[in-house]
């Protein structure tokens, strides 16, 4: 598996993301270089942030594509693309064929750490938008083990 951003998409496929079909032919691209299962895991694309993902389960058989729509949220935190890669891996390891279920447990574990994230800084006083939040993971270890499914796959036709 494969998880860039959109900027490392952009360096491993040689080519800008400016639109979802773009997000699509990069994740094309990569699966062509090998991995089977690609999730752009931030694309920011008329001011909609997305996950792009797309799984080839066979080689010469075209992927099957999808997108999970995510809102944003008006700060800056350290981790999290870490943080999704690790929650994706697993739980692609608990549904090794179904990408779309494991994006939407992994953006959904990710999206409450981070409204945890700011809603304890803020009640700390703390300006959310004015530095780098470190993640609350240890507090949000429920989210991670048995997150509420809040964003859904969307498959590509």
């Amino acid at each position: 598996m494969l998880t860039p951003n959109q900027f490392e998409a952009e360096l491993l496929t040689k080519s800008r993301i400016v639109s979802e079909q773009d997000g699509r032919e990069a994740c094309n691209i990569i699966h062509a270089a090998g991995p089977s299962k690609v999730v752009i895991t931030s694309i920011n694309v008329d001011g909609e942030l997305l996950l792009i993902g797309s799984h080839q389960k066979e080689k010469g058989q075209p992927p099957e594509q999808f997108r999970i729509p995510i809102p944003k949220i008006p700060a800056y935190f350290t981790g999290t693309g870490d943080l999704m890669t690790a929650l994706l891996l697993g739980w692609s390891n608990k549904y090794p064929d179904n990408l779309g279920k494991a994006a939407e447990l992994s953006v959904s574990s990710v999206q409450a750490l981070l409204v945890r994230t700011v809603e304890d800084y803020t009640r700390a006083g703390h300006d959310c938008q004015s530095s780098s939040l470190e993640i609350r993971l240890i507090q949000s270890q429920d989210n991670i083990r048995n997150p509420e499914i809040k964003y859904r796959a969307e498959m590509y036709n």
